[in-house]
């Protein structure tokens, strides 16, 4: 197959709504395969919150005397103080390296504008500062876990 004919193929895959092309010739064969978007993954995780917001209320009707208990964890959940939030989706890391000392500790006074972690997205390490000055009274974050936008990470007082 000569490589006109395959720069078509691959146009033509890329400009139409199939996902993977496979055609064989007396010459050889060729699969083109097309890469799935970023957002094609969201439909995927879709279904799973409607599977559990369907097992919730078999839930709820179970056990109807907590009904006053979800406001008090509520207040509970929510931490005191200013709390730093993930810039992104990626990988939380409390340090520059797996050896190396953390950049904070719990307790520890910081600056604002200070490294205080590490999210890792797409293999690119983003040192993440802090935002406001201050003592860090509650780290919310595992090393090596996966964080989503906006989840609280630190709580600085």
């Amino acid at each position: 197959m000569d490589l006109r004919k395959l720069k078509t193929l691959i146009d033509l895959v890329s400009e139409s709504n199939i996902s993977e092309l496979e055609i064989t010739e007396a010459d050889g064969k060729v699969r083109i395969v097309k890469a799935e978007p970023a957002g094609a993954v969201a439909p995927m995780v879709m279904p799973m919150p409607a599977a559990t917001m369907s097992a919730a209320p078999q839930i709820a009707s179970t056990a109807p005397p907590l009904a006053a208990a979800p406001g008090a964890t509520a207040e509970a959940a929510a931490p005191a103080g200013h709390a730093v939030k993930s810039p992104m989706v990626g990988t939380f890391y409390r340090s520059s390296s797996p050896g190396a000392k953390p950049f904070v500790e719990l307790g520890s006074q910081i600056k604002e504008g200070e490294p205080i972690c590490i999210i890792e997205a797409m293999k690119i390490m983003n040192e993440i500062e802090a935002d406001k000055s201050g003592r860090v009274t509650e780290i919310l974050a595992e090393n090596g876990q996966a964080v989503e936008f906006g989840q609280p990470l630190f709580i600085i007082e």
